[in-house]
């Protein structure tokens, strides 16, 4: 079924905001331009948690089910079995002479080694994860799109939002569908044409569309869902949450919401996102290798999740009274990175309904769900860098009362992806710390005065070989029956055939084996800061990236290239049979600001689409609600500065006047960007020389005053 066209849908579809609290109860206004910004509140309690005290009461705990124990037993057990061989293993290597240094190489091979095994073994229990089921009734649930969104390019956010509204009414649920922009933003330069942007959705959208602009950014995304759900949790049903560039089309959300409304004792459904819309070869290589290796990984943590499965912050639908009851986040004591806000807060928003007996499940099966990628290794960094202190900071919860095994089976995870980098690199510097120790140390075969027989240093170098290769196979096999699977399914023929997926895989096998070590590198300097108390801050993401200059990758990347140069020529000179076994890894440091340069150039990505090269099913057959983003941001960018636009045209300022919030009641020196921003509206001829006059915090002030609005525009044009 075609999706409705706003020019055809009659704006008498969105709801009067004095109405009563569901959904479709509304009169509904001529025009969406005629609403206020928020609809009529609704509250819900929601307490804040805390984690030493007993849970909320819930729906209660069932028992797994037995393909749940199984599949745990086959990820975990074989984790396990997978390790101790590989202990065993290395300890037959180094023979009866063992130093301390071996000890140490030992217990980190052995760290490394459980890992990349249970990546296999976890993915081999997917074989047994149950294919969910969509009820035939769809319920009726009162459905929330919420959006938070913080300094976003705003025609493409709410592009977005119109393309989804667009299939939900398709799916015939206008009716008890509505959508809420979160704002956090505070950049001037942006607060306008957000406004503007939100205004000119409202007018296409043949679903309710609300914005709400905070003043009081406490807690971040997660206090800025808390402070919606206390405000208008009572409104709705079922909330749908999406980040600024993640959507769900309309079909999954009728599905979403038909499973959520059948099972009462199910609070969350994650879906798994596919990676789109990557121009540059960095975002490319990273959106292969998710939609090829993704869905195998995602079943296998379906299958030991169950019940027990995890958050990853957008692309869920919650029940939205669940939610409110288990998932108020307190402020952890002492100070950033490891006090303050709790950052990486679904994972903690995820066991805290588990610990009341609620249902958390990953949905693996649902195609129609998406994200965008970061478009270049440096702004992986910049994005890593806060998931990492965040997930570091789950030390402190991961021991709260009540949480499940597998809640913190979760967390640990979570901790291990970031601490595997410094681990990798502990492992490496010890085999040459070893290979150092062997080369520049003279043997004693006779450590004791009258001993008879020499005591002869023993090293099974086949053996390590073995292990080598085993290491290898384990990180390769699960992209191997991944291929094979695609080879077998439609998927294969869908991007670009089988013989284009294999040398795409060969190609992403090799890009990530270059950019591995940088990575390493990176995410251990990341560690090492938040454990010497540096905190991330708050930034804005970059979703679109540019190609950076050689100052910028010489710069960030020098440190890898030197140490990898260090390297090389110290190997060279005492023992070059060793460059054969680390040559990938020195070559991934010496080529860092290549790799960096290069892989971020969308020049580049655009010739491997054109060859075939790291197709996926979304690109040659783009989505619908995709497709219709984008000419929905066509309709909604506004061009010039928005802020203009307010002094010229009363009907825009108008509009958005009515989006922005009351101000408090304030002191003097907290209004004091007011008050001398007042003063040189004052004083100016004009407003563009006006707001010339302004700095940030004065421009803020002005964007945020409907008084001072209008005294600006007063002056001429």
């Amino acid at each position: 079924m075609p999706a409705p066209r706003p020019d055809s849908q009659p704006t008498a579809l969105a709801r009067a905001a004095d109405a009563a609290p569901a959904p479709g109860a509304d009169v509904v206004p001529d025009s969406g331009t005629d609403l206020p910004a928020t609809p009529r509140e609704s509250p819900l309690p929601m307490p804040v948690q805390d984690f030493a005290a007993p849970p909320p009461p819930g729906p209660g705990f069932r028992a797994p089910a037995p393909e749940v124990m199984l599949a745990r037993l086959l990820a975990f057990g074989g984790a396990l079995a997978i390790s101790v061989l590989g202990a065993w293993q290395m300890w037959a290597a180094f023979g009866t002479q063992i130093q301390p240094m071996q000890y140490v190489l030992l217990a980190l091979f052995t760290v490394t080694f459980a890992w990349i095994g249970f990546s296999f073994s976890s993915m081999v229990a997917g074989l047994l994860a149950r294919q969910p089921e969509t009820p035939r009734d769809d319920g009726q649930a009162r459905l929330v799109v919420v959006m938070p969104i913080y300094h976003e390019d705003p025609a493409d956010s709410m592009a977005i939002l119109a393309a989804l509204a667009d299939e939900i009414a398709a799916e015939g649920m206008a009716d008890r569908t509505e959508i809420f922009v979160l704002s956090d933003s505070r950049d001037p330069d942006l607060l306008a044409a957000e406004a503007l942007t939100l205004s000119r959705l409202r007018a296409r959208s043949p679903v309710p569309v609300w914005y709400r602009r905070r003043l009081d950014h406490t807690g971040r995304k997660a206090g800025n869902i808390a402070e919606f759900i206390r405000r208008w949790g009572g409104r709705y049903d079922h909330m749908l949450v999406l980040d600024a560039d993640s959507v769900v089309n309309g079909n999954v959300v009728r599905q979403l919401s038909a499973r959520l409304w059948a099972d009462p004792a199910l609070a969350l459904i994650q879906t798994v996102p596919m990676l789109v819309q990557g121009q540059t070869i960095f975002a490319r290589v990273v959106q292969f290798a998710g939609r090829i290796y993704g869905p195998a990984i995602a079943r296998g943590v379906a299958a030991w999740s169950g019940d027990n499965g995890n958050f990853w912050g957008h692309n869920a639908l919650i029940r939205v009274t669940a939610f409110a009851e288990c998932c108020g986040l307190p402020e952890l004591t002492g100070r950033p990175p490891w006090g303050g806000t709790v950052m990486s807060h679904d994972f903690v928003e995820a066991a805290l309904l588990r610990r009341a007996g609620w249902k958390v499940r990953l949905d693996w099966d649902l195609r129609g769900s998406y994200e965008g990628c970061p478009p270049t290794l440096l702004d992986m960094a910049i994005r890593e860098r806060r998931w990492a202190q965040g997930n570091l900071q789950h030390l402190r919860v991961i021991g709260a009362r009540g949480f499940t095994a597998i809640s913190r089976v979760h967390f640990a995870i979570g901790i291990l992806g970031f601490l595997m980098s410094p681990i990798w690199m502990a492992l490496i510097l010890v085999g040459l710390i070893l290979t150092a120790n062997v080369i520049l140390s003279s043997p004693v075969y006779f450590p004791a005065t009258y001993q008879l027989f020499p005591d002869w240093p023993t090293f099974d170098a086949r053996r390590m070989v073995w292990l080598l290769a085993a290491s290898a196979a384990l990180l390769l096999l699960p992209k191997a029956i991944s291929i094979w699977r695609a080879w077998r399914r439609p998927l294969a023929r869908d991007a670009g055939g089988r013989t284009r997926v294999t040398a795409s895989a060969l190609f992403e096998v090799v890009m990530s084996a270059l950019i591995a070590p940088v990575q390493m590198l990176i995410q251990t300097r990341q560690i090492a800061e938040i454990l010497l108390g540096r905190s991330s801050g708050w930034e804005s993401q970059v979703r679109k990236g540019v190609m950076p200059p050689w100052g910028v990758v010489l710069r960030r990347h020098a440190i890898h290239v030197a140490a990898g140069l260090l390297v090389t020529a110290v190997l060279a000179y005492l023992s070059p049979g060793q460059l054969v076994w680390l040559s990938p890894i020195l070559a991934g440091l010496i080529l860092a600001p290549l790799t960096s340069r290069w892989s971020a150039s969308a020049v580049l990505g655009r010739w491997a689409r054109a060859a075939g090269l790291l197709l996926t099913p979304e690109e040659r057959d783009p989505p619908r609600i995709l497709s219709a983003a984008t000419t929905h941001a066509r309709h909604l960018r506004h061009s010039g500065d928005a802020t203009l636009t307010l002094g010229r045209d009363a009907a825009a300022r108008d509009s958005y006047v009515a989006l922005i919030p009351p101000q408090p009641e304030r002191a003097v020196a907290e209004r004091l960007p007011a008050v001398s921003a007042a003063a040189k509206i004052a004083v100016a001829r004009d407003q563009a020389q006006a707001l010339s006059f302004l700095d940030g915090p004065e421009r803020a002030a002005l964007l945020a005053d409907a008084a001072l609005l209008d005294a600006w525009a007063r002056l001429p044009q």
